[in-house]
């Protein structure tokens, strides 16, 4: 089965023990390809595209961090795996991030609904973004959420031209209108979710 189409299961996950020893080298070997997965759109809007990889060492830093067992790993899966492509889309973690606490509090306060505002385009073709997450990213006040995760569904055509045409991820909120063209090497690697 190809990574794309994977999802995490308890067969994968490394014994607590295992894991400690090996983590340095496990974060140090994806950094490379978390470098390749991350997109800056204007000042403060980074997307982290994950795949079956960066949800996993995840997983395993949830497990480390709370050391709940099995008993935890269940939530875990049931929370991260949703966020590993299944080959005919690409999914990201979109981050707001704000360094300043008053600043970012008062920025979010003017960005309710920016997640719908996402978008990816592929050529001529414009690929609104969908959010993945189970509540409400903003609250009735309008303050947005610093963390959304969206998902882009691509059709075969769209998969096809992916990497030999001009890609845009871009927001068109009232409040955040950026646009970042992506570059070849992370088309490149973003690509290998499509198979």
């Amino acid at each position: 089965m190809s990574e794309a189409q994977r999802k995490i299961t308890p067969a994968d996950i490394l014994p607590l023990k295992e894991y400690d020893f090996r983590r340095k080298t496990l974060k140090q070997n994806l950094l490379p390809v978390k470098k390749l997965r991350r997109v800056e759109v204007g000042p403060f809007a980074t997307f982290y595209f994950e795949n079956y990889a960066t949800m996993w060492l995840q997983v395993q830093e949830m497990l480390r961090i709370e050391k709940g067992g099995d008993e935890q790993l269940e939530g875990e899966l049931e929370a991260y795996n949703p966020l590993i492509p299944q080959g005919d889309e690409l999914i990201a973690t979109m981050m707001l991030e704000i360094e300043d606490a008053n600043r970012r509090h008062n920025t979010l306060l003017t960005l309710g609904g920016i997640e719908e505002c996402v978008f990816m385009e592929i050529g001529g073709d414009k690929i609104a973004a969908t959010s993945t997450e189970y509540d409400d990213r903003t609250t009735a006040d309008g303050k947005t959420s610093s963390v959304h995760w969206l998902r882009f569904k691509l059709t075969r055509e769209q998969i096809a031209r992916f990497v030999t045409e001009r890609v845009v991820i871009g927001v068109e909120h009232r409040n955040y209108g950026h646009m970042a063209v992506l570059n070849a090497d992370t088309k490149a690697a973003l690509a290998k979710d499509f198979a």
